[in-house]
């Protein structure tokens, strides 16, 4: 039986795919204002490698507090 945490994220897992969604359009937009001739496949891959990257120093920030 899966924990309450479990369920609960369950029930927000669609926001939070929204929302990250967003956050990822969000800066998108931002590489494209400041780099007209944009390589999109290099600026996706970054983008994600910076989130990922993110999210694993606040996990870790977690962790430590």
């Amino acid at each position: 039986m899966p924990a309450i945490e479990e369920l609960e994220l369950d029930a927000h897992r669609k926001q939070l795919h929204f929302d990250v969604g967003a956050l990822v359009n969000k800066y998108r937009a931002i590489f494209g204002w400041d780099v007209p001739e944009i390589d999109e496949t290099l600026s996706d891959r970054l983008l994600f490698e910076a989130i990922r990257q993110t999210l694993d120093e606040l996990q870790m920030e977690e962790v430590e507090a």
